[in-house]
């Protein structure tokens, strides 16, 4: 059995299908994927449409991210200047265009969302989407997870990589780079898949194979 993360989707429905086909992943294979399946990319129902299935033929971990729960607090009728920011500048109004012409947000949608887990925690490393507090250890954190910094904090990129307490790596997606980044403790995956047509350092959906630390790197395709 080998276990996988995958970093941020963000609406990437073919280059999500793409890198699947190459990791290959066999029945018994564990799938970790990071957060945000939605918003700013071409096709999210398609996302969640592919993810659903996937799970039906492996083990899969869905974790939540920042826009994941976005969405489900516009499904479940919250409103406020978070609603207006997601519309307006994080891509819920695209989300919500590709949603519309499907006739809404089917139901198995809205659950596959509400299912999502805060935190991964496993032996070889902790999985979030956005970090942990890098002054607190993992163990202490997972007991008693705080939802505002698994998605969306950014805390332990500012500080000194000597200074961070964790007693393992943390997997996580949530802030886009070049490259991924594997120094333990930190590990991010996040290498900015939806902005391939826009930002020539970024654009791939970035998988690590966390037995032995292979990277697998999709090219955008939409």
């Amino acid at each position: 059995m080998a276990r996988y993360a995958i970093g941020d989707v963000h609406g990437c429905a073919r280059t999500l299908a793409a890198l699947v086909a190459r990791i290959a992943p066999a029945p018994d294979d564990h799938l970790v994927f990071l957060g945000d399946y939605i918003d700013r990319g071409p096709d999210t129902p398609g996302v969640i449409d592919f993810l659903i299935d996937l799970a039906g033929r492996t083990r899969c971990t869905f974790l939540r991210g920042n826009h994941d729960q976005l969405m489900l607090d516009a499904l479940a009728g919250l409103r406020g200047a978070a609603y207006d920011a997601w519309i307006a500048r994080n891509g819920g109004d695209a989300t919500m265009r590709q949603y519309g012409a499907r006739g809404g947000v089917p139901d198995a949608h809205a659950a596959f969302l509400r299912d999502t887990l805060l935190a991964f925690d496993a032996p070889e490393a902790a999985y979030v989407h956005a970090g942990l507090d890098p002054h607190r250890s993992v163990a202490e954190q997972m007991a008693a997870p705080d939802e505002e910094t698994l998605l969306w904090s950014r805390d332990h990129l500012r500080v000194r990589p000597s200074t961070v307490v964790w007693e393992k790596p943390v997997v996580f997606g949530h802030t886009p780079r070049p490259e991924p980044l594997i120094a333990a403790p930190l590990i991010g995956l996040d290498t900015g898949c939806v902005y391939g047509p826009t930002r020539p350092d970024l654009g791939r959906l970035c998988a690590l194979r966390m037995d032995d630390a292979t990277v697998f790197l999709e090219p955008y395709r939409g």
